[in-house]
């Protein structure tokens, strides 16, 4: 992939390959409603920093709801029932994240998403997430939704190998994008959060990464 695509903001669905659809905005005028509900995931499973098999503290901070939740540790990279800080199980995810999960992956081209799986990012100045695919999952056959709120990034989405170069897209508050079907395996990751204040989240991005885990 070759061409470097720069979004400013807009409202409206953009198809950018066969496989991914850029909604602008999607969830601007829920964007408080997602963060309260964030904050109460938060009170039951903290943000912490995970450590990768290799050792190295991821720059993201990360927490889960749902009936399941990604995690990882120097014994590698799985999905989980339980919280391995608290020992509980997740917690419960709120009915308007599975809303907006069918909602966005319908607009997309991909009706009946059902997900169980939400990983929820928190990225401060200088946090970044190398390219990488998402393939811990039982079933490549679900989309992946993932929702910006907050500061805006560069999302770096590549191709099927790793040195594809990827499109660079500039991610807004609001913004949902959707990538599933001939691209469900493409390496993607996020460039360095660059310092700044969103009236919303302050000093930080919150992204909301929708699954089919199971």
């Amino acid at each position: 992939m070759t061409l470097d695509l720069f979004q400013q903001g807009g409202v409206g669905a953009e198809q950018l390959a066969s496989g991914t659809s850029l909604l602008h905005g999607f969830v601007s005028d829920q964007a408080g409603a997602l963060l309260a509900d964030i904050a109460r995931v938060e009170t039951e499973a903290p943000f912490r920093q995970m450590v990768t098999p290799g050792g190295h503290s991821m720059s993201a901070f990360m927490t889960n709801c749902g009936p399941l939740g990604w995690t990882t540790d120097r014994s590698g990279y799985r999905y989980t029932s339980c919280d391995p800080v608290t020992g509980r199980p997740w917690p419960a995810m709120p009915e308007g994240f599975r809303a907006l999960a069918r909602e966005a992956a319908q607009k997309a081209g991909y009706p009946n998403f059902d997900t169980d799986a939400c990983l929820i990012n928190r990225y401060l100045p200088g946090s970044r997430m190398g390219l990488h695919q998402d393939r811990n999952e039982q079933d490549y056959g679900a989309p992946i939704v993932s929702v910006s709120l907050g500061l805006p990034v560069v999302f770096l989405f590549g191709g099927l190998r790793r040195n594809d170069k990827p499109l660079r897209l500039t991610l807004n508050n609001g913004d949902v994008l959707v990538w599933g079907g001939p691209d469900r395996l493409r390496y993607h990751g996020v460039n360095t959060l660059k310092p700044g204040c969103h009236e919303l989240t302050g000093n930080c991005r919150i992204n909301l990464t929708f699954r089919k885990a199971s």
